[in-house]
Formats: structure tokens, sequence, C-alpha cells
């Protein structure tokens, strides 16, 4: 009967200090998805305009533009904690292990999206002319990531 109750006090230890890093984990994911919708939400209308899909607004381009250029200088590192992979929280990202990674060039790949905002903050207000290649940049940086760190699917 002693070793049951000290294997349950055990256990009811290591399940206060398990929980809080699961819980971590999953704040994180949630937070990052947020931030990704908010940059889908400002750069989505770019693409389109940079497509013809949608009617360029300089207007309306540079704010979007400005609104990616102030996401990009947020630091969010707090976001991708270890242990929030798509390993470790299944179904709950598509973020791959491999961030984590020695030797990952996440750092390389964060830096293009900011060099690309940049650029896009500067022109997204000059016409269309301006705005494609700034897009086709942009996009270029979001698939840089994209292809080595984002899994498919969840």
């Amino acid at each position: 009967m002693k070793k049951v109750l000290l294997c349950a006090a055990i256990l009811g230890v290591a399940a206060t200090y398990v929980q809080p890093a699961f819980a971590d984990a999953e704040a994180a994911i949630t937070a990052r998805r947020a931030y990704y919708q908010v940059v889908k939400f400002n750069s989505g209308p770019l693409f389109g305009m940079a497509k013809g899909d949608v009617d360029y607004d300089a207007a309306k381009a540079q704010m979007y533009a400005d609104n990616l250029k102030a996401l990009s200088s947020l630091n969010n590192g707090p976001m991708w904690i270890a242990g929030s992979d798509n390993e470790a929280m299944k179904g709950k990202t598509r973020a791959l292990k491999a961030i984590w990674a020695e030797g990952s060039k996440i750092g390389d790949a964060a830096k293009a999206f900011n060099v690309a905002v940049d650029k896009l903050a500067a022109d997204a207000g000059k016409g269309v002319g301006a705005l494609r290649p700034a897009v086709a940049a942009l996009g270029s940086s979001c698939s840089g990531c994209h292809k080595a760190y984002r899994a498919s699917d969840f």
C-alpha cells in the first residue's frame, strides 16, 4: 500500500510540472496561429491587388503593408517554445520539429520575411507596378519558411 501511495504522490508532483509546460505550448500555438491569421488578413488583399483580382488602391495597399510591418516588428519568440511542434502537439500545429533543430535556418527565414515586409511597406503605395515585385518577394519569403518548416497538414 505504501508503494501505491508513493507512486501516486510522485505522479501527482510530476503532473504539476508537466501540465504547465503543456499549457505553455498550447498558449504559444494559439498565439502564433492568431498572429498568422492577422498576417494572412493583411497580406491577402495585397496578393489580390498584385494579381489583379482586387482593384489596386494605394491607400489600402499602404495600410495593409504598414500593418504587416508592425506585425513583423513584434518579438514573437515566446510563441515558438520548444515542445510546441506538430509531433509533440499532434493536431494543433503544422510547425515542424526542424524549427528547433541544431543548424535550423529559421532565423534566416524570419530575416527574409522582415526584409520583404520592409520593401513592401516602402513600395506598396507607389502603384501596382511597384507593388507586384514587393508582393512577389513577400510570397517567396513565406514559401521559404513554409517549405522547410511547415507540415502540409495537421
